[in-house]
């Protein structure tokens, strides 16, 4: 999560909060970084699962199940609370916002 999280705070630069494409451009920066991390630490978990014994199958379990979380959280949850918290301040500088005014403006302008 903090991988994504971080990249939006780099590539939001001065402003005060990041715009939709800054989020998107984000996550897709990221994306394939943090599956592949995670694919690689779920195959050694699921490799601890199936060879460890019975006394170490339950912590393994619990290892596989927080990966799956915590890739979908750091992808699926987090970048869109950011979003949501930049629309509900109402200070957020999205592009298309910017777009709608200025063809608001070409329009009262003709």
């Amino acid at each position: 999560m903090h991988l994504i999280l971080d990249r939006i705070r780099e590539n939001r630069g001065k402003r005060p909060l990041p715009s939709k494409s800054i989020i998107n451009n984000s996550i897709n920066q990221a994306f394939s970084r943090t599956v592949l991390t995670s694919l690689t630490t779920l195959i050694a978990v699921l490799i601890i699962y199936i060879v460890g014994g019975t006394g170490i199958r339950g912590f393994s379990f619990a290892l596989v199940i927080g990966v799956i979380v915590g890739t979908y959280s750091s992808v699926a949850i987090a970048s869109p609370l950011v979003y949501r918290r930049a629309s509900e301040t109402g200070r957020r500088d999205d592009d298309e916002q910017s777009e709608l005014t200025d063809e608001a403006s070409e329009s009262m302008a003709t």
